[in-house]
């Protein structure tokens, strides 16, 4: 099979007599080993790359494998090379595999290498790229024709017959839904001289000796310290939160003294922002003077440390004897990779149910570049957005197309961008994308199923017969962080949990760890129709958007790798995981992830250099062999890795509910310890407040 793939390669990357390489990119005009200069290094080892794929057909490839075997030589390019020599061996042995094992991928590739043979079919744009996909893409083959009949089958995929509405739902949302949302804190820009931030004298100070520390996690748009109040998303964020607050208590929808309750987790860049994120937040926040509708609970690092030190572990020690307090710590907190604190934004509210106020019954997660469009709303759908809460769907039950029964105990909303919402509130925010792709596009191209998949699942409107919110809803596997919820009973029930190794789509991650974990009925989100946010993050931090590009595609990168092993790990086949969630989530999940995100990177960087954008591809290389090696060589180096750290976070999450179960049965019986256990919980979330 070897043979096949470098004519699928040379295809893509290398001009004939005939055509041009499909991708635009011709490899060869980007290897120029005489250049030497660090850049020109980089940009020769990634055309290697590309080169040694195509096979001893192209004329430079002994002299690119030699290139790159003589770069690994050396000490300062040892990793970068290695990183591609690994890749080579990858795909190669993937590809293989992937033949041995699966009939129809390789009757696809045998079908592509005929194709490809032949330049009369290229003037078949459309079935060249079915064709390319059946082997690299499959979830994407055919969407490109017949957009409303793909979309029709997504809904019916998707559609839930409802055999019992909640007939207890939420009532009085602004004081049963525990709102949540992250923040996450970095150092002030490299750009602003600290004495002009917009910080008090003292937390300058703290800043200067912060700025000596090594940085510990990475994330993809932080907020920096000190940035004017009009650019800071977290206060933007709040601000909007409370507007609608006002707004409900203007219609009567909400208590007019009420303080509606919003935990803030808080990740950082530097350990150090630790102990001066909430004093950082609360000078914004009163210096703003824009919060009189909201209760605010900043809860970093140190705090959730707190949560697992005076609380969860404790008792977790007294009922079950159990003193294994490092998986705890290891678990539950709100610093590193983006699915521990999304974890724990899920599972606060059951904490706060058991031991703060059991009037909340349910938590509902924003993120603070979006708020909720009031006078939209109820123009259009009706309900303002609390009135979005209070459906008997939000925890009902039905069977899903294929015979499952389910529970609808999480809900899901949609997203308007800021500049399409004067069109309507429901203008999906992904819009629909052209047939002319290019580079790493010919090899995976998610923005056609994920506007498929928009359409299909977030843009319903219950207005038909058949699928009318009563009878027939819409199940949601394509969700976004901010705009979903789930009820405290589901929580406890099924105890869902994003793996703390996830770092992107940690909101589409959530649901996979209870996928078919009953085998008598199992969670999902409802789609809640006009429950929409508006996105304005082009709106006040444009520029940081723009920052974001490179490390928002290696993290897509990484999440193919993780979600595809993370699949195999779990106790359900990849192909039942998959029939559910394809094809946009789905598509994250592949049977050939090396041979994908290699060949995506490197075409992608070789992309950046055909365009003169030297630094956008240096960028990329650089930061992509750094943050995928390490993933890259765990996962290949023992294939269980991830099973077994689902096993040992599930057996984390297990304990704290099993804890916090215990807890509320000794508070009932007036147990002294559960008692005690209160009073702290009080002391601790006192602690976390911002005083306004």
């Amino acid at each position: 099979m070897r043979h096949k793939l470098e004519t699928v390669i040379s295809r893509l990357v290398c001009a004939n007599e005939a055509n041009g390489p499909l991708t635009g990119i011709d490899i060869s005009d980007q290897f120029h080993p005489n250049q030497t200069t660090p850049d020109s290094t980089l940009r020769n080892l990634n055309a290697a790359f590309l080169i040694s794929l195509c096979g001893k057909s192209h004329p430079l490839h002994s002299q690119a494998e030699h290139f790159i075997n003589e770069l690994e030589k050396q000490p300062s390019w040892k990793r970068a090379a290695g990183f591609y020599n690994k890749g080579l061996s990858l795909i190669k042995a993937e590809i293989e595999h992937r033949c041995a094992d699966d009939l129809d991928f390789r009757e696809a590739l045998d079908r592509l290498c005929l194709w490809l043979g032949d330049s009369r079919n290229f003037l078949d744009h459309i079935e060249t790229i079915n064709n390319m996909w059946r082997v690299f893409f499959p979830e994407g083959v055919s969407l490109f024709k017949d957009r409303k009949k793909h979309i029709e089958s997504v809904r019916r995929k998707r559609t839930i017959k409802i055999n019992r509405l909640n007939s207890d739902p939420i009532r009085d949302p602004a004081t049963e839904v525990l709102f949540t949302s992250n923040v996450l804190l970095t150092l002030p820009s490299p750009s602003m001289h600290i004495n002009d931030l917009h910080l008090s004298i003292e937390l300058k100070d703290e800043t200067r000796k912060i700025e000596k520390e090594d940085q510990a996690y990475w994330y993809d748009h932080p907020i920096h310290t000190g940035v004017e109040l009009e650019k800071n998303e977290a206060l933007y964020g709040l601000r909007g939160l409370d507007q609608a607050i006002e707004f409900e208590k203007r219609r009567g929808t909400a208590k007019k003294n009420v303080r509606v309750p919003c935990v803030l987790s808080i990740s950082v860049t530097h350990e150090g922002l630790r102990e001066i994120a909430k004093p950082y937040l609360e000078g914004i926040v009163k210096e703003a003077r824009a919060i009189k509708n909201l209760r605010l609970f900043a809860m970093s690092e140190m705090d959730s440390s707190r949560v697992v030190r005076e609380i969860i572990a404790p008792a977790a020690k007294h009922y079950f004897g159990e003193e294994d307090d490092n998986l705890l710590y290891e678990i539950i907190g709100v610093d590193g990779e983006y699915g521990r604190h999304y974890s724990f934004l899920k599972a606060i509210s059951v904490f706060w149910h058991v031991l703060l106020d059991s009037r909340i019954r349910a938590t509902f997660k924003i993120d603070l570049d979006q708020v909720f469009p009031q006078e939209e709303l109820i123009l259009e759908s009706g309900k303002s957005a609390l009135g979005h809460f209070k459906t008997p769907l939000w925890g009902a039950e039905g069977i899903d197309e294929d015979g499952n029964a389910v529970e609808l105990g999480m809900i899901a909303g949609a997203l308007v961008n800021q500049k399409d919402i004067t069109r309507s509130l429901f203008t999906p925010d992904t819009g629909y994308p052209d047939e002319d792709i290019k580079g790493d596009e010919w090899i995976f191209f998610s923005r056609l199923p994920q506007a498929i998949s928009t359409e299909a699942e977030m843009m319903t409107r219950y207005t038909d017969k058949i699928l009318n919110g009563r009878d027939r809803c819409i199940q949601r596997f394509h969700v976004t962080g901010g705009t979903c919820g789930i009820l405290v009973e589901s929580q406890r029930r099924y105890r869902p949990f994003t793996p703390s190794f996830i770092g992107r789509a940690e909101d589409q991650a959530y649901l996979l760890s209870v996928l078919f974990q009953s085998s008598e009925r199992n969670l999902r989100y409802v789609h809640k129709d006009g429950l929409i946010m508006r996105h304005d993050m082009e709106h006040f931090a444009d520029e940081t958007m723009k920052s974001a590009q490179i490390g928002k595609l290696v993290g897509d990168y990484a999440r193919m790798l993780l979600f595809s092993h993370y699949a195999r790990a779990l106790p359900w086949s990849v192909k039942k995981t998959k029939h559910s969630i394809d094809p946009f989530t789905g598509c994250f999940v592949s049977y050939i992830p090396n041979t994908l995100v290699y060949l995506r990177m490197a075409l992608r960087a070789a992309s950046f250099f055909k365009e003169a954008k030297l630094k956008e591809g240096l960028d990329l290389l650089d930061t992509g062999i750094i943050r995928l090696s390490k993933t890259i060589d765990e996962l290949v180096e023992d294939t269980d890795v991830l099973k077994q750290k689902y096993l040992r976070e599930k057996r984390a999450w297990d304990i704290f509910y099993d804890s916090l179960a215990e807890v509320e049965k000794g508070l009932m019986r007036g147990d002294p310890f559960a008692l005690d256990l209160k009073q702290k919980a009080h002391r601790l979330i006192k602690d976390c407040e911002i005083q306004i």
